[in-house]
């Protein structure tokens, strides 16, 4: 049975509303037409953000944590916090109570279940242990609470909304979470220059509705939006779905306000777009995973938000259709082009199977089909976006590159159609335990890593699903691949029934020597944490990674600065 939310055809079609009359099939149209309309795009996360709280609490009551075999031992170095030195920590902060939870002292601030939100990282990988967690205020209070560290040999993990997936923003043994949750207010907003400074504790979706307000939009934009903070996106240089049309934060980040672990402060939130006055130390701080010191503050340039979006979903017959089209969409879509991502059949799969789009059926002929894109544009002229989309769509089908596909007619089947692919890893979770690789590759052999590790698993006797080439038994259900095409960014999953060693070990570090090989990056977005640290020389040379530990060095000689993560000393 057809869902009543979509219009089924063998040619590019609209999606129609809930509340139209039944579907008529009607070919193709030009988009000068009534047929598209173009509306915003918001709170299409929501769902997302709702089943990521969901996750974490989960996290708590026991879900399965990941083992590594190689997990560092805790450093003698490092001073063991005791009840004899909460008093001088309190009078850091001008409201100890609320600023620093422990459960240290004859009277403690919280109890362990208060903390382990704070030691639990959101997939229920990573545990620390950690019975100091500390929520400065202000930026002076994070250089107190550095330097008084710092002089006692005092291991430090600063916090944002602990998201991330690779073990980078929990403790790995009793270190002292810094969170920086309590700082996010927005400091600044320049709509003539299109900037905003903001404290590095705000959440992304509480930034982008403020922007919002004035006109403006963040220059990025992650399925966790909704939770993660704007200082850790800086941290571990977040890319995410707006990265082809705004670039990376590199580029977008005009200014930080950082601390250093001895304490001093570097300020540096100039919302200049030139500033060639000497080295740009702001870009050693943009995705160094708080290893060199703590981002407290960001000026980030705010474009003008589009006025004019639309997204369309297609299906597609082998992988080098989807490269064929994607190059037909920066030729013939250009300035307008925002978002162009890529999803395999095991991946659509999940999300019938589990997903928000279980009970809606999209496609008429292209349920099967091998791959599907998603194409956002972002305008301000919609007369002109829908010319432009209409004509790259038209040429698709004629060439026969696309023989199926949907086109979003107002806001809420945008946010339908988004969640096709921004659904996958919440399905994955719910199939169960995920392997998750975030991968850079060239664009003509990204998905190669796919079959190959499907098919390095099935020799092993590990795959299960026999669409894949498994044997119907293995531990692995399924391996499947997604991303950023416009970045050359590869999500490559494995979900199987448990975290098991044998099948880490057959991934780790096969992978990353594909990805050698590949001359591509083991990390695209989500940073080198724990997971990855120990396999960073297969995207580094030896003297990059000389010159990374020397900054380690210099700027925190006692390497109290989330220490087992990304760039480790001796």
């Amino acid at each position: 049975m057809l869902c009543p939310g979509f219009e089924i055809s063998r040619t590019i079609r609209a999606v129609i509303g809930q509340e139209s009359s039944p579907p008529q099939r009607q070919s193709f149209q030009r988009p000068n037409q009534s047929l598209f309309l173009y509306h915003h795009r918001h709170h299409r996360h929501h769902h997302m953000l709702r089943s990521l709280q969901h996750i974490r609490r989960s996290s708590r009551l026991g879900l399965q944590l990941r083992s590594y075999a190689s997990t560092p031992d805790r450093s003698t170095h490092f001073a063991k916090l005791t009840q004899d030195d909460i008093p001088s920590l309190a009078s850091i902060f001008s409201s100890p109570h609320t600023s620093l939870l422990t459960t240290l002292g004859d009277n403690p601030t919280a109890t362990k279940d208060d903390l382990e939100p704070f030691n639990v990282d959101w997939m229920g990988k990573y545990r620390g242990h950690s019975s100091i967690i500390a929520k400065p205020k202000t930026t002076e209070e994070v250089s107190k609470l550095l330097q008084w560290c710092n002089q006692h040999n005092v291991a430090v993990v600063p916090q944002g909304g602990n998201t991330g997936l690779v073990g980078g923003s929990v403790p790995l043994h009793d270190e002292v979470v810094l969170s920086l949750s309590s700082m996010n207010s927005v400091r600044h907003f320049d709509s003539l220059s299109g900037y905003v400074s903001v404290d590095s504790g705000i959440v992304l979706e509480n930034l982008d509705n403020f922007l919002a307000q004035k006109g403006h939009v963040v220059p990025l934009d992650l399925g966790a939006k909704g939770s993660c903070q704007i200082g850790g996106n800086v941290a571990t240089n977040a890319g995410g779905l707006r990265m082809l049309r705004y670039g990376s934060l590199h580029g977008n980040v005009l200014g930080l306000e950082v601390v250093l672990p001895d304490g001093r402060i570097i300020n540096g939130m100039k919302g200049l777009k030139k500033d060639n006055t000497g080295i740009d130390l702001k870009q050693l701080f943009i995705g160094s995973e708080g290893v060199l010191g703590v981002v407290t503050g960001v000026t980030l340039a705010t474009p003008v938000r589009p006025s004019a979006t639309n997204v369309a979903v297609f299906a597609l017959p082998d992988y080098e259709s989807v490269q064929t089209a994607f190059s037909s969409a920066r030729r013939d879509l250009g300035e307008i082009l925002s978002a162009f991502e890529f999803f395999d059949a095991a991946s659509y799969k999940l999300v019938r199977t589990h997903g928000h789009a279980a009970e809606r059926k999209t496609f008429e002929d292209g349920e099967d089909a091998p791959f599907f894109c998603l194409v956002e544009t972002s305008g301000s002229n919609k007369d002109h976006d829908d010319e432009k989309l209409g004509a790259f769509l038209e040429q698709l089908m004629e060439s026969g590159i696309v023989n199926d596909g949907v086109l979003a007619q107002d806001e809420t089947q945008i946010a339908q159609l988004w969640t096709l692919r921004e659904g996958i890893p919440e399905a994955a979770g719910k199939a169960g335990r995920v392997y998750k690789y975030d991968l850079s590759l060239p664009v003509e052999k990204m998905y190669s890593l796919v079959p190959e590790l499907r098919q390095k698993l099935a020799e092993q006797g590990l795959l299960a699903a026999e669409s894949e080439g498994g044997n119907g038994n293995g531990p692995v259900k399924t391996v499947f691949g997604f991303g950023h095409l416009g970045d050359g960014n590869l999500h490559i999953n494995i979900v199987a029934d448990a975290y098991r060693s044998e099948v880490e070990k057959v991934v780790e570090p096969y992978i990353y020597e594909l990805v050698a090989n590949y001359n591509g990056s083991i990390s695209a977005e989500h940073g080198l944490g724990l997971m990855k640290a120990p396999y960073v020389s297969y995207s580094q040379d030896a003297p990059s990674l000389d010159l990374m530990r020397t900054l380690k060095k210099t700027l925190d000689p006692k390497g109290i600065l989330n220490p087992y993560k990304c760039v480790t000393v001796e």
